[in-house]
């Protein structure tokens, strides 16, 4: 719906009014067919941006007490405008930077020096969108704004002036200092209602605390990094809408302060894991003459979708080290007990559950998700999968078309009856669910060739539509949505289905944290573009972390030449970077005092190597839900996601790009080609299998070397993401 507001105006946006009038011209640039002027008003540095489908005004600067004296200063390399700004709390300096990087985006910084301790107990927001008298106001509307602790974006839509997009980004790691010293944590800060939008300084560290504390004197302390992208041109449908979107946030990511990544040892992770699976007291119990997996330690009862997932992972890795973990089988013969015949389905949990669960109460998640393990397993040459997956789809089938592919969050399973209907908003169920659906419907068709799956995956996807920004409920399972439409577009050729993947792709990443927190316990490990798990989650998970990588890969395998660039960089990213964040949700890589003392749910042993269910963005101590064995096929997924073996070769190769293109030459030789993004970079290593040092030689395709460095024994490379490159030993 868009949004008209001439009237009912906070003070602040009638002074800006009156500002952008009478106030003091200061400096000007032009970028591209776009004007930006400087204005010095009465209490504010505001920056009023003019082009042919947009008009808005950024502050600068807030005087905060009163007049200040303002005096252009000299640009530093890459700065188009630098304002030193001296008033009577102290200086800030201002500096614009315009960039174009397939749209044009301006960078706006102010770093404040207060003159004495300063406590600034509030600070308005930093956008206003403007009409064409250049009075606030204007026709559009809000898209999507940050969710808690996860970017500090607005996504806006505008129509007069207009049309175009605009996405605002507040590059939150540049404020870890001033959350630290002030005690204060961006949660919703970037948002508004129109036209005054964009981001609030957070200034009370608590509703009961009305001043936070104070900044020092004399310590330049950043206080806002503004990225603002554009994008011309009218939005049809949801698609374009999610397409400018992808765009624009792809336009700004290069220029966002980000940490740099880390070789793991994923292969000793997952050998630990498989280990601890069979010996932890706690892991494992026998029901029916049979082992299950607890879904925590020592707690809970097996429930389908533990045992499926993590035999799935397991089972792959298997394959690809040409192995056998002792646990896989035992767990893998017990599966069938949670098939009930009499339905036709795979029940949550065992027969003999206790009376403390109902056991005809399901979530919607929980039906299809043992189906996407069973298929993954089948798709291995595992028969024993394949004919329980049949068995059971047919049911899954049944209660999509009951409930028209749009799915409550519980239901019976016996008669379909809802019992929670809606999440927390009160407005959607499962929504993206039916992503999920689609996907093991693929699978399906993978299977058997049968088009009745098909046929159901193109439903399913079809009630998708109209959710935009309110698709996510879980993150993995928009992952999977996303992965689905990318394989109905490989499949059908229907363009349509490419850019329905573009949905569920730019609502994945709005509930992503594309900044690195400094606050509190999250200084001890990275949270990177980690995804919350759910829509309102406070914390990111690893279960989501590790099968969003695993629909990632499928979607980068499927797409082609045709993926929208923006799309296969911040994707190609979010893997990058999972990679590395993932480490940090097992026990023994975090410090003691990280890790809190009462789990919801079992207990915690640091000498397991299983991770905990959930870090925290905002430094809360990790842990909280409890130790997640569900989620400990992460470390068989990133182990054989990453790590890539050799025949004949003294070592193994670790990449955090996908290699999705091997061949082998001669015995000493490999070629392969990486599938990332040729924007980003990334990271292989050749790790030494006997612990002995070579010198292997890696070059590109045109033949030029591959400067390497030697670090702990192993052989790191710098190249671009999609390199095709050549080794030799």
């Amino acid at each position: 719906m868009l949004a008209r507001r001439e009237l009912n105006l906070s003070p602040l946006a009638l002074s800006l009014a009156d500002d952008l009038r009478r106030g003091r011209p200061v400096g000007r640039v032009q970028v591209g067919v776009m004007t930006v002027e400087a204005i010095a008003g009465r209490d504010h540095l505001w920056l009023r941006v003019r082009g042919p489908a947009q008009a808005f005004a950024l502050r600068a600067c807030s005087f905060m007490a009163g007049r200040a004296k303002v005096r252009r200063a000299r640009r530093r390399r890459g700065e188009a405008l630098r304002f030193a700004v001296e008033s009577l709390v102290g200086r800030q300096d201002v500096s614009l930077r315009c960039h174009d990087r397939g749209a044009p985006v301006l960078e706006l910084e102010c770093i404040f020096t207060p003159a004495q301790p300063l406590s600034i107990p509030f600070m308005a927001r930093d956008l206003y969108l403007l009409d064409d008298d250049g009075m606030p106001g204007g026709e559009g509307c809000v898209e999507a704004s940050q969710r808690g602790m996860n970017s500090g974006l607005c996504f806006v839509r505008l129509q007069q002036p207009g049309p175009s997009t605009l996405l605002y980004w507040q590059d939150l790691t540049a404020l870890n200092a001033y959350f630290a010293a002030t005690g204060t944590k961006p949660d919703g800060v970037v948002g508004g209602e129109w036209p005054e939008l964009g981001f609030r300084l957070p200034t009370a560290a608590s509703p009961q605390v009305e001043y936070p504390k104070p900044l020092p004197a004399g310590r330049p302390t950043t206080i806002s990094r503004a990225l603002v992208a554009m994008h011309e041109g009218e939005v049809r449908d949801e698609s374009d809408l999610a397409t400018h979107f992808l765009t624009l946030s792809a336009a700004i990511y290069p220029l966002l302060a980000r940490p740099r990544c880390e070789l793991r040892d994923w292969r000793g992770r997952a050998e630990r894991t498989g280990r601890d699976l069979g010996k932890a007291h706690g892991a494992t119990v026998q029901h029916y003459g049979h082992t299950y997996v607890r879904p925590y330690n020592e707690a809970e009862y097996p429930d389908s979708m533990t045992q499926t997932t993590l035999v799935a992972a397991m089972r792959e890795w298997e394959r690809l080290r040409d192995t056998r973990l002792p646990l896989t089988d035992k767990l893998e013969a017990g599966l069938s007990r949670f098939y009930d015949a009499e339905l036709g389905a795979l029940r949550r949990y065992l027969p003999n559950v206790g009376d403390d669960k109902n056991q005809d109460e399901v979530d919607s998640w929980y039906l299809y998700y043992p189906l996407l393990g069973l298929a993954r397993m089948a798709l291995q040459d595992d028969e024993r999968a394949r004919e329980l997956y049949l068995r059971s789809v047919d049911f899954g089938i049944k209660a999509a078309q009951h409930f028209r592919y749009c799915f409550p969050i519980k239901f019976n399973i016996n008669d379909f009856n809802v019992i929670t209907a809606a999440r927390g908003d009160g407005q959607h169920g499962q929504t993206d669910v039916a992503g999920l659906y689609a996907y093991v419907m693929m699978l399906g068709f993978d299977l058997t060739g049968e088009d009745r799956f098909l046929d159901e995956a193109r439903a399913a996807m079809e009630a998708a539509r109209g959710l935009r920004f309110n698709l996510t409920y879980q993150a993995n399972l928009t992952a999977w949505g996303a992965a689905a439409a990318m394989r109905l577009w490989r499949t059908t050729a229907k363009h349509r289905w490419l850019k329905l993947s573009y949905i569920y792709l730019a609502s994945f990443l709005h509930n992503t944290a594309a900044w690195e927190s400094d606050i509190g316990h999250a200084r001890s490990y990275p949270n990177f573009l980690g995804a919350t798990a759910l829509h309102d989650a406070p914390y990111m998970a690893l279960l989501e972390c590790s099968e969003s990588f695993l629909a990632f890969r499928s979607y980068i395998h499927d797409c082609g030449p045709d993926l929208l660039p923006g799309a296969r960089l911040l994707i190609d990213e979010y893997c990058r970077y999972a990679i590395d964040r993932a480490w940090f949700y097992f026990p023994d890589a975090l410090p003691p005092e990280a890790i809190a003392g009462n789990p919801r749910d079992g207990s915690i042993d640091r000498e397991l190597s299983f991770p905990v269910e959930d870090l925290y963005i905002g430094g809360q101590p990790a842990g909280q839900v409890g130790q997640e064995i569900y989620g400990a096929g992460a470390a068989f997924i990133f182990a054989s996601g990453s790590f890539h073996r050799l025949e004949g070769a003294p070592f193994e190769v670790f990449c955090d790009a996908f290699v999705f293109a091997w061949d082998r030459p001669t015995a000493r030789s490999a070629l392969l080609t990486l599938a990332g993004s040729p924007e980003a970079e990334a990271m292989l290593a050749l790790t030494p299998l006997d612990g002995r040092r070579r010198r292997p030689v890696l070059k590109f395709a045109d033949g030029r070397r591959c400067k390497g460095r030697l670090q702990d024994g192993a052989l790191f490379f710098r190249v671009p993401a999609d390199a095709s490159l050549r080794l030799t030993w």
